[in-house]
C-alpha cells in the first residue's frame, strides 16, 4: 500500500512515508472520462500531505480542481455520500462550503477498482495555514474568534438537517460512547462488528484503563449530555480546513472544507473539538508537554457566542468534555491502523498517546489551567 516517493504527515508531525499511493497524471485518464470538470489539459499541480487518504490539486484550462481518493475499505460511495448530502444542505442555507463536483451521470463520489473518488472545485480564498499541520495551534486571537463565529452559523444551519449515524466509525468523530451509560458496555458489544479494534484491543487492558483515565471525567457529563439536541457538525474545525480572505485580525472565513469527520453528535461536542484541536499544541511536547493556549480557547468561544449564545451550564458542560471528546475517534484511528494499513506502531500511538495521553493530560496543571479558564467564561 506504500509509496516510497510520497511523504505525509506522521503522528510526530515527521514526513513519513504515505500508506497510499499519490494521484498521478496516468490515473487522470480515467477520472476525465468521469467528470466534465476534468478535461485534457487536467494535472498534478501538488500533493496534499494528509495522511488518511491521497489528494491532490489538478489544473486544466480555465479552472483548478482539487480530488481525493481513498481506499474502498475506508470510504465507500455512499459512505461519502453521507458527507456530500450534509455538505449540500450547508450550502443550501447559505454556508461558505466547498462545492462537490458530479460525475457525468450526476454522483458526486464513485467507485474504481480498490478506491473511491470525490472531485471538489477549488475553494475560494488563501488557506493562511496550508503549511500548519494538523493539531497545530491557531495563532491568531481574531482569527480564532471568527472561526468560533463561522462554527456556530454552520451548527444553525444544521439544526434542521436530520440524517442517520454515519454507517462507519473508521475515522469518524461520533459520540456514541460519550453518551453512553456505560461506554465500557457499549464497546465491548461494538467490537462483535469491528474485528480490526477487538484484535488490538485483546492485547490491552483496556476496560482497566479506560477505567482509570476515561469514565472519570465521563461520569461528570453523561447526565447533562442527555439534555444536547443530536446535531450534525463537521467534527474535524482545524483552521487547516479553512480557507481566508485578507490577512492578520481583518481575516474572513471564505470556505469551509474536509467534512471527513462530520457526523450527528452535538454543537458542544463540535466546539470542544475545535478548543481542542486549536488551542493545544499536541504536538509540541518539549520543555514538559503539551502547551495549552487559553487565549484562542477563550476567543473561540466567545466567538461562538456572539452568533450562537450559551448558557452557563453549556459552558462548563464544555469545559467538561474536552477530555473526553475524543474517545470514539481515538478508538476509531486505532481500528484503522490495526485493520487497514496494518501498523501496530502507529495504532499504539493512538491508543496510548492520543486515547489515554491526551485525558491524562487535562489531570495535570496545564490541562486543569485550561479546564478552569473555560469554566470562569461560563
Amino acid at each position: 500500500m506504500t509509496n516510497s516517493d510520497h511523504r505525509v504527515q506522521g503522528l510526530d508531525n515527521d514526513a513519513v512515508v504515505a500508506d497510499w499511493p499519490a494521484i498521478l497524471n496516468q490515473e487522470l485518464a480515467w477520472l476525465r472520462g468521469q467528470y466534465s470538470a476534468l478535461d485534457e489539459d487536467s494535472h498534478v499541480l501538488w500533493h496534499s500531505p494528509r495522511p488518511f487518504s491521497a489528494a491532490a490539486l489538478l489544473a486544466g484550462g480555465s479552472r483548478r480542481c482539487f480530488v481525493k481518493r481513498h481506499h474502498r475499505s475506508v470510504r465507500t460511495a455512499e459512505g461519502l455520500a453521507e458527507e456530500h448530502r450534509f455538505i449540500a444542505h450547508l450550502a443550501a442555507a447559505g454556508l461558505p462550503v466547498v462545492q462537490m463536483l458530479p460525475t457525468r451521470e450526476g454522483a458526486t463520489a464513485i467507485e474504481h477498482g480498490d478506491w473511491t473518488y470525490e472531485l471538489h472545485a477549488e475553494g475560494d480564498g488563501h488557506d493562511l495555514y496550508r503549511d500548519s499541520p494538523s493539531w497545530t495551534p491557531l495563532g491568531d486571537v481574531a482569527q480564532a474568534r471568527t472561526a468560533g463565529a463561522m462554527l456556530a452559523r454552520l451548527h444553525l444551519a444544521s439544526a434542521s438537517y436530520h440524517a442517520p449515524q454515519r454507517s462507519t466509525h473508521l475515522l469518524v468523530a461520533r459520540d456514541d460512547l460519550i453518551r453512553a451509560h456505560d461506554p465500557l458496555a457499549l464497546l465491548g458489544q461494538q467490537l462483535t462488528d469491528r474485528p480490526a479494534l477487538a484484535s488490538y484491543l485483546a492485547r490491552q487492558p483496556w476496560a482497566h484503563d479506560l477505567q482509570r483515565a476515561v469514565l472519570p471525567w465521563h461520569a461528570a457529563v453523561v447526565e447533562q449530555l442527555a439534555a444536547e439536541p443530536v446535531l450534525w457538525g463537521h467534527n474535524d474545525w482545524h483552521v487547516s480546513n479553512l480557507l481566508w480572505h485578507g490577512h492578520g485580525p481583518a481575516a474572513t472565513i471564505s470556505t469551509v472544507f474536509d467534512f471527513g469527520l462530520a457526523s450527528p453528535t452535538s454543537a458542544l461536542f463540535d466546539l470542544a473539538t475545535a478548543i481542542e484541536r486549536n488551542a493545544i499544541a499536541w504536538l509540541d511536547a518539549r520543555g514538559g508537554g503539551p502547551v495549552p493556549h487559553a487565549d484562542i480557547a477563550l476567543a473561540l468561544l466567545a466567538g461562538y457566542r456572539q452568533v450562537r449564545p450559551l448558557a452557563a451550564a453549556q459552558v462548563h458542560l464544555l469545559a467538561d468534555l474536552l477530555p473526553v471528546v475524543h474517545l470514539d475517534f481515538a478508538l476509531s484511528e486505532v481500528e484503522y491502523f490495526q485493520g487497514v494499513t496494518g501498523s501496530p506502531a502507529n495504532a499504539d500511538v493512538a491508543y496510548h498517546t492520543f486515547l489515554l495521553g491526551h485525558a491524562d493530560w487535562f489531570t495535570r496543571r496545564p490541562g486543569r489551567a485550561l479546564l478552569d479558564a473555560l469554566h470562569a467564561a461560563a
